[in-house]
């Protein structure tokens, strides 16, 4: 009787253990995306050829500007642009020109070398949402970021499986002083997380510290051979370069770091309401910006970006996942494959308040205009709410979730033997079932792609486990991933030199926070 028992126990707790494997966190992430699929292509040659001798003409006659940066002025004129006061015209042909010493992809390190990630070609890479000054989440609601939050969503990407990036400022962690905050995001990327990250270019001075804290985590010397950081210079649509955002990208460029070179236009705003209209603005800042990058140093990895949205004309707000906004993106990757540069657009995009039915709709809108329209690298997949003011806890995991069916789609559809599936169809013949075939139990594991997150019990399980809609089940799972999250391994002397280079640096100086 007793024997018994033990054998009861024994397969008891054998069950036990496979159920405990099988709800584990396990933390994995996916290799950047590689596409199968064909990119979508809204636009004829004629129209592409159009939209870019507009935005030859729009440069060579109506020109840019950089404001407050003689430096800037002066390397344009060396390269044979027009100055007039602060207003750049650049002859037709001579971005073009400048332009190709960019290279078409390039490397970006992580310190665990397994993250590292390629930006370019058929790659798309997966990064969170980068700028709220706002956080929510089902307990809380909408608040102040502050360091604490910042944290946890560092630890959050880390855990999740299908992005492949840290991201940079995932949300404002206002209880920080604004000249020193940026050491202790940088430092929470850097020990975090081991996935790659982004610097700061909110001063061209917090630029040079991100190089000088890379330095610490890589060494000096590959740093300056190789690529670990991708950040962000957005220009100030209409045609503006301003000081700030031109300073950190010298700092970045003369270090051999990436820049994505990224208008931020809110269409019938900031750009006309007409989609060509739009993408000949696009085209003619993105070619003065990333020009600018090479002449601070040739052959410095550069992105095009373009973040597009359009506008309620009756409210003003900014409108995401709509057909404009698409079209745009469509039309803006194009438009870079031409000039054989890496893409960055999209994103989680939303304007609804809440994570609902308005943000889930336009949310998805915006990835699949992602993948389809060749992006390369794609910031604010994930967590976005609100336009962008707001970083949401339980959206950032929904959304997480999904850029896995973008994995899955991007895979297109397999044609070897295996997936023509003929043994199957054989075996079972007319009238059965796929269930028990030995083409299923050899694939059922991997043939699907799987959610962490939603629901596809029965009613009847559903109800008696709570009736939990997904934002309840999106609080339970950011619950899971912080109580399991578990810090990787960095070299205890880094992570020393590193905490002493923070503390020196904000010791240096005294609080500001404007």
């Amino acid at each position: 009787m007793a024997e018994a028992n033990t054998r009861r126990r024994s397969r008891g707790g054998g069950g036990a253990a496979r159920r405990a494997e099988r709800t584990a966190v396990k933390i994995e992430t996916a290799k950047y995306i590689e596409r199968n699929i064909p990119n979508f292509e809204v636009l004829s040659e004629e129209a592409l050829d159009i939209i870019e001798a507009n935005a030859e003409t729009i440069l060579e006659e109506v020109g840019v500007n950089f404001v407050d940066n003689p430096p800037a002025l002066e390397r344009w004129r060396a390269a044979g642009a027009s100055i007039d006061g602060e207003r750049v015209r650049i002859p037709r042909g001579l971005a073009r020109e400048l332009i190709k010493t960019a290279p078409k992809q390039f490397t970006q390190h992580a310190r665990n070398p397994e993250k590292s990630v390629v930006i370019g070609g058929k790659n798309m890479v997966l990064a969170p949402v980068y700028g709220p000054p706002f956080v929510r989440d089902a307990q809380g609601g909408r608040r102040y970021a502050t360091m604490d939050d910042f944290q946890k969503f560092v630890k959050l990407g880390y855990m999740s499986k299908w992005l492949h990036h840290s991201g940079g400022t995932v949300c404002e962690p206002t209880d920080v002083p604004v000249n020193k905050r940026h050491l202790d995001m940088l430092l929470a990327h850097m020990t975090l997380s081991d996935k790659p990250f982004m610097g700061s270019v909110t001063e061209p001075s917090r630029a040079q510290d991100s190089v000088e804290m890379c330095e610490i985590l890589f060494g000096k010397e590959f740093v300056q051979e190789n690529t670990v950081m991708t950040s962000l210079i957005n220009i100030n649509s209409p045609m503006t370069f301003d000081d700030v955002m031109m300073g950190a990208m010298e700092v970045y460029a003369k270090n051999n770091q990436a820049c994505i070179v990224s208008p931020f236009i809110v269409g019938g705003a900031m750009a006309p309401v007409s989609v060509a209209g739009t993408l000949t603005q696009v085209m003619a800042e993105c070619l003065a910006g990333i020009a600018y990058n090479q002449l601070c140093r040739p052959g410095a990895p550069v992105i095009m970006g373009a973040m597009v949205t359009s506008i309620d004309m009756n409210s003003g707000a900014p409108t995401f996942g709509t057909p404009e906004a698409s079209h745009i993106t469509y039309g803006a990757g194009q438009l870079a494959r031409r000039l054989g540069l890496p893409y960055r657009s999209a994103g989680s995009f939303c304007g609804s308040k809440l994570p609902d039915a308005q943000a889930a709709y336009e949310t998805s809108n915006s990835l699949n205009m992602g993948l389809l329209s060749g992006v390369n690298f794609m910031l604010h997949s994930c967590g976005w709410l609100e336009g962008g003011l707001v970083s949401d806890f339980e959206k950032f995991v929904m959304d997480a979730d999904q850029l896995g069916v973008l994995h899955g789609l991007a895979k297109g559809v397999e044609m070897d033997e295996n997936a023509q599936a003929m043994d199957a169809i054989r075996e079972v013949g007319p009238g059965g079932h796929y269930l028990g075939c030995a083409h299923t139990q050899a694939n059922f594991k991997d043939a699907f792609w799987k959610t962490e997150v939603l629901d596809y019990k029965p009613f009847e399980t559903w109800e008696e486990e709570g009736a939990r809609d997904t934002r309840t089940l999106a609080t339970q799972r950011v619950e899971h991933l912080l109580a399991n999250y578990q810090q990787p391994h960095l070299d205890p002397e880094i992570a020393g030199k590193l905490a002493a280079y923070v503390a020196e640096k904000k010791a240096s100086m005294p609080d500001a926070f404007i």
